[in-house]
């Protein structure tokens, strides 16, 4: 596999995992993050930091994105001195690359300058958006969302979902299994965002159902982890039991995927689903109390945080 220069903007629970995996791999990675204070420890690993998005862009290669929130993906993408802005600017000879040989051979054997890849859960319609944009500029692009949270990143297991051309996924699927292991090509762009959907309506089931047996056990005197290791074993196994459910009964409610990012997702979702003419009540009345358990100042913790709401709710102390 040709290592091709990694550029990396933003550094959030799971991002900093992620780019260690690349440079653990010998990759040359230059990264951005709007607090450089976040990219210190990368940095010491060896991580080259950029200043801005535009001198990032012109020293690398493939470019992973993986902001917070679709506004952050469209500023990321669509602002001065930003992605499109300094490709544009780049086409018109008011740019130098950085290394010109480099960039051709890049060129050459991608068949495009240069291959932008959005890991951020955000809008399908964004991810069309900023596909249409770049391919008009001869760059590749592909939304390509996650899941498995904190400790997927850590472990270099992470499910990925993605869209766009085939041929540049083909291209980069290598690089996707530095730190996935199940990478799976869902079609035209946007495919990866509306399958990143479906992950996210799975766990909002799922995690009110955790929580609300937890709440159960809790109430009918029995002991949770003796409950725990009777039900993991059984159909109501799932990762969320084996993750997350024992984070709850140790009162560890510390993110690897932030409540007020899976209220956005949710809140896609639903979008999504009423363009679509379709009704979600079940993701309905999670998101409902998401937003609740937000409004409560709890929107930095992890998803698992809604076993909080479920006790309020049921005046539990």
């Amino acid at each position: 596999m040709d290592k091709w220069n990694i550029g990396w903007i933003g550094l959030g629970v799971m991002g900093k995992s992620m780019v260690s995996h690349f440079i653990s791999n010998g990759f040359k990675v230059f990264i951005n993050t709007r607090t450089k204070e976040k990219a210190y420890e990368l940095i010491n690993k060896g991580a080259i930091y950029c200043d801005g998005v535009d001198e990032l862009v012109l020293k690398s290669n493939i470019i992973f994105t993986m902001v917070g929130f679709p506004e952050d993906v469209e500023d990321v993408y669509f602002s001065n001195n930003k992605i499109i802005d300094t490709i544009q600017n780049l086409n018109k000879g008011e740019l130098d690359l950085k290394d010109i040989n480099l960039e051709k051979e890049f060129l050459e054997k991608s068949g495009k300058k240069k291959i932008f890849i959005d890991m951020t859960t955000t809008k399908p319609s964004i991810a069309k958006k900023i596909y249409n944009e770049l391919n008009s500029l001869n760059c590749g692009f592909l939304d390509a969302p996650v899941s498995g949270g904190d400790v997927g990143a850590k472990n270099a297991t992470l499910s990925i979902m993605v869209g766009g051309d085939k041929n540049i996924f083909e291209f980069v699927k290598p690089y996707f299994e530095i730190i996935g292991k199940n990478i799976v090509y869902q079609g035209e762009s946007g495919s990866g965002q509306n399958t990143k959907m479906c992950n996210q309506i799975v766990i909002a089931g799922t995690m009110i159902g955790v929580c609300e047996a937890l709440i159960y056990a809790y109430k009918a005197g029995l002991d949770i982890e003796k409950v725990l290791f009777s039900i993991t074993k059984g159909a109501a196994g799932c990762w969320t039991l084996d993750n997350l459910a024992p984070r709850i009964i140790r009162g560890d409610f510390n993110p690897g995927f932030f409540v007020e990012h899976f209220v956005k997702d949710m809140g896609i979702a639903l979008e999504e689903a009423s363009r679509m003419n379709i009704s979600l009540p079940g993701l309905a009345l999670v998101h409902q109390l998401y937003i609740s358990l937000k409004a409560q100042g709890d929107g930095k913790l992890g998803t698992q945080a809604l076993y909080k709401a479920l006790k309020r709710l049921n005046n539990i102390s």
